[in-house]
């Protein structure tokens, strides 16, 4: 090859300068392109990524048909892109750079030696290893010296130029290590990065999705690398479980410097909210690592300016306001440059014929490459054992497309490490017993030793060979192992990273003698962990940690009653937390290997059923619930055991599950049968005989009896406070029963203070998603309508009800309760269509779920025809209300509060219909029974009254008129205050109508 076949006249001498580049070095790029034209330089960008089949003088040469200067930046990844020997790197960079050294200029950025032919570029100047200001000043030299910088640039954009490559961002935290063996993939790189900085605000979520073992860990890891100056934070979150999820986003709350206590809840809020405000940083980049269930995790999505990143193999994250990306396997040339950097010694040929072998997939490439790289074994040798599967389990395949069992690939790579390092082998036999994902060494580390097996002894208690296990599996890509420099880290002895082909390719060859060892030796180290205490929310990170390990280790079928305590305090957990669909799939796994194990009638079901049942019924499940406990209850009969605490227990479900179908007298006496067994077995100040006064307390009130239940709940928040403490969850609980309370009574005052600070408090301790937090939220919304501020209870509750259908879906009993509030308060504000289409939808779901006569269908109905006559449909307005009053009386008596409220309602309709006698009549009657119920000073019951004064000056009895509507508007004042928006509304003769609430159960 002769240099001068590829002289080029140079340009003339302008202001446009190339970057050439390798896609790995973007950073570089970038920064140094910011730089030059900070000093008034033009800049372009060139990606270098030539065909493998391209001479790569020819390649070379196609630079130099841009206008301008030419400047390379060098990097062993610049050079080994094909990859090319150095060689012809040599015989390109003298035919083509030295005859153009006007042209070509080079900058360094890496530690590894050059080609000695890049001195053609007449000379190279080092970046790497310099302080920004140093090689931004070198970088200038390069181009003749120093010129004038163009001001505009330091205040255009300041705070977002690029950041220098050698500094990360400001919060950086979790992210894999880089991975210097990482080849291609430039076009889906390129692909994340237009979606994400083309995304409108909080719409940047890009979701990979692919094979198991397809790369898109390495992609995702890639991706925050290459574009870290782009960002101020970037944050990696294990998201394979949504407990792990929500304590890894917690952990963000110390890294931003957020002013938080150490309570869990209050640093998830927190996180959230500075994500979503931007605040201390709008540059931010959040990677949710191996989310394969959207379902149950795509409400904790951090939103706001910045950038969400998701790995999966689910495609489905299309449906949560994501843009969906495919990672296929390598390109042929992709994987023959990979086989080549892994392991340089195979060479191109032998490297297409294992790729070919292995169908392009990254992960069975990296392993398979890196221990042959090692090996005596040639490609074609293990080529051919890859025929020879005879004595290698098959059944597990990655996909259709690839042709050869995973299994059979890796059993070679592990027949390998026994060889060199048993142990590490016997190590990752224990890892596959805890789930495949991230795994806390910390787990390991609380395995007794006297419970592992005996391979493992000296590993766990010797540093060197437990250091050198660990390399050796990294090494050859079999785990990944991040570790922890904070001391005050709960994993502080790092995480092991599993890959899921791995976990399931190490179980399936195993014996079941060794299975019961190591599935012994995990479940063993999993006890060692219980928090034990699922009511102390600090525990709630450690709960979430353990939870995901505990069907593959083997937990659910152990006879061991450590681990029994272990399952019920997990489940209390997901209970408390809200996890509700974690809880109910992990009780419902439970109880399948329970029956198999144990038997139907072990006293284990028992405690099982009524954990399992407690979780349906928060999520609606009332019916079945009742069959659960009925069915247990007959059980203890049969036993003779009806006098004890398990009877109690179940009494005290059977209960809640009344209340939830709407038989309230029945709920009130098994509510009042389980305090008397409380206070007859336990102590009065018990944990235990709170919750029953409690129980009984949200019984009376649902009864309309709010002065009773305001009595219960005094005292249960006063012992409360005492046994437990005052952020503990049921003390935080009886807050808002409390206030509650004061709100039905019509001390609105009252309640709105105590309910605001309990708010507080519940964001800090339980968090801002917790349905306990939610239903907080939901009464202080309703406090405030209550005391007048309509606009400031329709803004809180238009948030709550898009967090509920979020965080428990649009069908939960909550998100209905929050949906039938906010429905009414619509429609006070007079957005009738939105208020019609939500309290439509919600009046039919109770309808299906509770039938036609269960008072929330009947309530949420009344609510309907109140929208009706506002929209001008008063005819079809009263006969409704006629049967929803006619229903209401049948259901609870023509006293209860919903009752009344009804009758309220529908005396208007009377009146409006000009119907005058009959709704003087209906609302004298609800006159009195409001006064006899609730007390003559309650609002409903001084509402009725200016109704009815309403109804008897229609009759033209304006003397009785008067003195009704004066006793009314008296009692308003010295109860809600004279410029209230009750008193204001009776001054002015505005008939008052009443909205049904649903109440917790």
């Amino acid at each position: 090859m002769q240099g001068s076949a590829y002289t080029v006249v140079p340009a003339a001498e302008g202001e446009q300068i190339t970057v050439s580049f390798a896609g790995y070095n973007r950073p570089w790029a970038v920064w140094i392109a910011d730089r030059l034209e900070r000093y008034g330089w033009q800049v372009a960008f060139q990606r270098w990524d030539p065909p493998i089949e391209a001479p790569l003088a020819e390649a070379l040469s196609d630079l130099l048909l841009v206008e301008g200067r030419i400047l390379v930046i060098l990097s062993d990844w610049y050079f080994k892109l094909g990859p090319r020997t150095d060689q012809e790197w040599n015989e390109a960079l003298r035919a083509v750079v030295a005859p153009n050294t006007r042209r070509f200029t080079a900058v360094s950025v890496s530690t590894s030696p050059m080609p000695t032919a890049s001195a053609a570029f007449g000379g190279t100047t080092e970046l790497w290893g310099l302080g920004a200001r140093e090689a931004e000043r070198r970088l200038i030299q390069l181009f003749g010296g120093v010129r004038d910088r163009d001001p505009s640039f330091d205040t255009l954009g300041g705070a977002h130029r690029p950041r220098f490559p050698m500094d990360l961002p400001h919060v950086w935290g979790g992210v894999p290590r880089r991975n210097t063996r990482f080849t291609g993939r430039e076009r889906t790189l390129q692909e994340i990065h237009d979606q994400l900085q083309s995304a409108e605000p909080g719409a940047g979520v890009v979701a990979l999705h692919g094979l198991s073992g397809v790369g898109k860990t390495q992609v995702a890891a890639e991706y925050a690398h290459r574009f870290a100056s782009s960002y101020d934070l970037v944050w990696w979150v294990p998201a394979d479980q949504r407990g792990t999820l929500r304590q890894r986003l917690a952990e963000l709350a110390p890294a931003l410097d957020l002013n938080t206590g150490p309570e869990y809840g209050e640093r998830l809020r927190a996180v959230g909210d500075a994500l979503r405000r931007g605040a201390p940083y709008r540059r931010w980049l959040v990677v949710l690592d191996d989310a394969d269930q959207p379902d149950a995790i795509a409400d904790l999505l951090p939103s706001g300016p910045g950038h969400v990143l998701i790995t999966s193999q689910n495609q489905e994250w299309s449906a949560y306001n994501s843009s969906p990306l495919p990672v296929p396997v390598y390109e042929r040339e992709e994987s023959v440059a990979f086989v080549r950097r892994r392991a340089p010694r195979i060479p191109a040929a032998d490297a297409d014929r294992l790729a070919e072998a292995l169908g392009d997939l990254p992960l069975a490439l990296d392993q398979t490459a890196g221990w042959l790289n090692d090996s005596t074994m040639t490609v074609a040798e293990y080529v051919e054992l890859l025929h020879d599967d005879g004595d290698i389990e098959v059944g597990l395949r990655v996909a259709g497309d690839f042709r050869k069992s995973y299994p059979m690939t890796f059993s070679i790579l592990l027949n390998r490490l026994r060889e060199t390092v048993p142990e590490a082998v016997e190590l990752l036999r224990l890892c596959a017993f805890f789930a495949p994902g991230a795994l806390p060494v910390q787990l390991l580390r609380d395995i007794p030793a006297e419970q592992l097996p005996e391979q493992l002894t000296g590993l766990m208690s010797d540093p060197l060979r437990w250091n050198t296990a660990i390399k050796k599996l990294a090494q050859y890509s079999v785990i990944q192992f991040d570790p922890s420099n904070d001391e005050d880290d709960p994993e502080a002895a790092g995480t092991i990273h599993l890959h899921r082909m791995v976990h399931q390719t190490v179980r399936s060859g195993m014996s079941e003698a060794d299975r019961e060892l190591f599935s012994r030796a995990a479940r063993r180290g999993l006890v060692a962990a219980d928090p034990a205490v699922a009511t102390d929310t600090r525990r709630w990170a450690r709960f979430a940690r353990i939870v995901p390990h505990l069907d593959p280790s083997g937990a659910l079928r152990s006879r061991h009653a450590s681990m029994h305590r272990l399952i019920y305090n997990c489940l209390q957990y997901l209970y408390l937390a809200g996890e509700y669909s974690a809880g109910i799939q992990l009780a419902e796994r439970t109880e399948r290997a329970w029956r198999e194990v144990f038997g139907e009638e072990h006293p284990l079901m028992a405690g099982l059923a009524s954990l399992h049942a407690t979780l349906l019924r928060a999520t609606g499940e009332y019916a079945r619930t009742e069959r659960i406990n009925r069915g247990l209850l007959a059980r203890l009969e049969a036993e003779g055991q009806t006098q004890g605490l398990d009877a109690l227990r179940v009494l005290e479900g059977l209960g809640a599950d009344l209340r939830g179908l709407g038989r309230y007298s029945e709920a009130l006496q098994v509510s009042e049968q389980v305090l008397a067994g409380c206070r007859r077995l336990i102590d009065e100040e018990d944990f235990r005989t709170l919750n029953a006064h409690n129980n009984l307390a949200v019984t009376l009130r649902l009864l309309g009896r709010y002065q009773d239940a305001l009595a219960e709940d005094r005292h249960t928040l006063r012992a409360r406070r005492e046994l437990l403490r005052a952020r503990n969850n049921a003390s935080l609980s009886s807050e808002i029963a409390y206030a509650l309370d004061l709100r039905l009574l019509g001390r609105y005052s009252e309640a709105q203070s105590v309910q605001e600070q309990s708010v507080e408090v519940h964001h800090a301790v339980m968090g801002p998603d917790n349905p306990q937090t939610l239903h907080g939220e939901l009464n202080l919304a309703l406090c405030l309508l209550r005391s007048g501020d309509r606009t400031a209870a329709n803004e809180r509750l238009a948030a709550l009800l898009e967090r509920a259908e979020r965080v428990l879906g649009d069908r939960s009993p909550l998100t209905q309760r929050i949906a039938a509030c906010y429905s009414f308060v619509l429609r006070a504000h007079g957005q009738l269509d939105l208020a019609r289409k939500i309290g439509e939808r919600t009046m039919l779901r109770y309808r299906e779920a509770l039938g036609p006569h269960h008072p929330y269908t009947i309530g949420t109905t009344a609510n309907h025809a109140l929208l009706l006559r506002a929209a001008g449909e008063r005819a079809e307005a009263r006969s409704i209300n006629e049967t929803c009053l006619t229903r209401m009386t049948e259901a609870l008596g023509p006293d209860h509060p919903w009752t009344l409220g009804t009758a309220l309602n529908l005396s208007a309709d009377r009146n409006l219909d000009g119907d005058v006698e009959s709704a003087a009549q209906l609302s004298r009657d609800t006159v009195r029974r409001a006064g006899r119920f609730l007390g003559g000073k309650h609002p409903l019951a001084l509402s009725a009254k200016v109704a009815h004064a309403t109804d008897l000056r229609n009759l033209r009895q304006r003397a009785e008129a008067d003195r009704a509507e004066t006793e009314a508007i008296s009692g308003l004042i010295a109860t809600l205050g004279s410029q209230h928006a009750h008193t204001v509304s009776a001054r002015a003769r505005v008939r008052p109508f009443w909205d049904f609430e649903p109440l917790l159960t």
